[in-house]
């Protein structure tokens, strides 16, 4: 039922009148306007149009404000949470007040009884206001490293949890907790965390130190750290991932688990390079909920889901997983292998590293100083009575052979190889030295894979003329069918456009006729004919298909696909 205005007062019923709500009283704990923007019903700016003409408030938009004009030490931390209003500026005995909702004077009231100056308020939209508060509020407890010198940091490694566990492992009252480096790193893993970074960059360099986080599949830099502390910021790194902090000369490879709540946790893989002026550290976020997003997230077409299904449902066999470094195909192995993983069936893994800890499937992690490697740890499996057998990667004939015997002899085989395309990986393996009769009996599955940046919902549509879109690759059926282009636009819940990645596959079944073409030692082109002829398609007509449905752009195919 539509909420009668006569019945609300104040902004509720100013947006009710604008036909931008219905009946949503004060349900919530959290301030109304809040509520309204984080679950969707209003638009931020929307409600900060209405307001301004209801109350006749000056609508300010926060981001164009430099900081270091804002009143610092007036008001506490917990009264600015709590009324959701931010000083802005002090102008003689008046102090003028960001706040998201003008009703709130009960706010501007307690702001005003402790400062002891009159308020006025300023209107401002919610998400962006929100979004200040939080940088405001993490630049005054001191998380940024901006004009930190060496005489602003004590940090006593040693006091750093000696046992090298993580922080969440470090004792709540150590000192070394209160340093702000300790402060600056918990940050930056966070915002990696919360932004959806996949990698971190700390590198070094001969007069600065840079920053940068890797989102969607593209780097950017985020911090500029004084150089001196890059040193201490590698050593925190370092015992954080029970590294041996002395050692500076050759890499190393750690891992730091980071609980973000009592029910999750984050974990990073570090690996450390000796560099010119010191040590690059990388850091890779390994999310244990990515490995069990389900098939139905990860973008498989439909005819691609059924043949990815029915070789996953086979007894026997290999299942492979092709693409470049950062091209999702540990998520999808991990995704098969949460969707076979039961108490029947008996799992083991050999991963260098185990990037994500699956319950109830055996990992283990090669360890090539005692000579564990993928072959060694494969012929150990194969003494295990194993259902299915999964291999990080397969990487010399080896590996190769043992995992094709395995294949033959009655287990599911899984691995990835980095090649461009399903038909590029046989050619591969061929010249390994793997013999053409045993790549033709124990394939079952070929998956080449990318990952492409998904356009954000403020996409906007292209003119592109017909020819142009047949010369990238369209048919004329589809240009006729009323096919609708979008790219990028860009709004405040984006970067440049785009806003998460939706992976791009070519899906081949080994069929009788691709057999017959590896058994004659054919090429990666004759199989790329057959496997077209049967309608599986490459790398480049996958991505087509998502920018047909509206979730990529003919720009990021070019990028992600080189246009082939």
């Amino acid at each position: 039922m539509a909420a009668n205005p006569n019945q609300l007062s104040g902004l509720a019923r100013r947006l009710v009148e604008d036909n931008l709500l219905e009946e949503e009283a004060r349900k919530t704990r959290v301030p109304f306007v809040t509520h309204l923007v984080q679950n969707d019903i209003v638009n931020s700016k929307d409600i900060a149009t209405s307001a301004s003409e209801e109350f006749g408030t000056p609508l300010l938009d926060i981001t164009t404000l430099d900081p270091e004009v804002i009143p610092k030490n007036l008001v506490d931390e917990k009264l600015i949470r709590a009324n959701h209003a931010i000083p802005v500026f002090h102008r003689g005995n008046r102090l003028f007040v960001a706040v998201s909702d003008p009703t709130n004077r009960t706010g501007l009231d307690e702001i005003k009884f402790q400062t002891g100056i009159s308020t006025e308020e300023i209107l401002v939209e919610e998400n962006k206001l929100a979004s200040f508060i939080e940088a405001f509020l993490e630049s005054q407890e001191g998380g940024g490293l901006g004009d930190l010198g060496d005489d602003d940091v004590d940090l006593d490694l040693e006091a750093v949890d000696e046992e090298g566990g993580g922080p969440d492992d470090a004792d709540e009252g150590s000192a070394a907790d209160d340093t702000p480096v300790v402060r600056f790193i918990n940050k930056m893993l966070m915002d990696a965390i919360k932004g959806g970074a996949s990698d971190l960059h700390f590198e070094p360099f001969e007069k600065s130190y840079r920053i940068r986080f890797r989102t969607d599949g593209i780097l950017h830099e985020v911090a500029r750290p004084p150089l001196n502390l890059g040193p201490r910021i590698s050593a925190r790194l370092k015992v954080m991932s029970q590294m041996d902090i002395s050692e500076r000369r050759v890499p190393q490879d750690g891992r730091i688990k980071l609980k973000i709540s009592k029910s999750k946790a984050i974990d990073f893989r570090v690996n450390t390079l000796p560099v010119l002026f010191g040590e690059k550290l990388c850091l890779r976020i390994l999310d244990p909920s990515s490995a069990k997003m389900g098939i139905d997230a990860l973008g498989y077409e439909d005819d691609q889901k059924a043949l990815y299904m029915e070789a996953l449902n086979k007894p026997q066999g290999m299942f492979l997983v092709t693409g470049p470094t950062g091209s999702g195909k540990t998520v999808s192995l991990y995704t098969g292998l949460n969707i076979l993983n039961t108490p029947e069936l008996n799992i083991s893994t050999a991963e260098d590293p185990v990037e994500i800890n699956l319950d109830g499937i055996n990992q283990c992690p090669v360890n090539h100083k005692v000579g564990l490697d993928f072959s060694e740890a494969l012929r150990s499996f194969l003494r295990q009575d194993p259902d299915i057998v999964m291999v990080g990667e397969i990487r010399d004939l080896e590996t190769a052979n043992i995992s094709i015997k395995a294949a033959q002899t009655g287990h599911m085989v899984m691995s990835t190889l980095h090649t461009n395309s399903a038909p590029e990986t046989l050619t591969r393996l061929r010249n390994m030295g793997v013999p053409a009769f045993n790549l033709a009996t124990s394939i079952n599955l070929i998956v080449a894979q990318r990952l492409a940046r998904r356009l954000c919902d403020c996409k906007e549509k292209l003119d592109i003329p017909k020819s142009a879109l047949i010369e990238k690759g369209f048919t004329e059926a589809q240009v006729d069918d009323g096919l609708e282009v979008f790219g990028p636009k860009g709004c405040d819940k984006c970067s440049s456009g785009y806003k998460g990645r939706v992976g791009v596959y070519e899906v081949m079944k080994i069929v009788q006729e691709i057999s017959s073409i590896i058994m004659e030692d054919g090429n990666s082109l004759q199989i790329a004919e057959v496997s077209e002829r049967y309608g599986f398609n490459n790398i480049f007509q996958s991505a087509l298909v998502k920018v047909k449905h509206g979730m990529t752009s003919l720009d990021e195919v070019e990028r992600t696909t080189s246009g082939h």
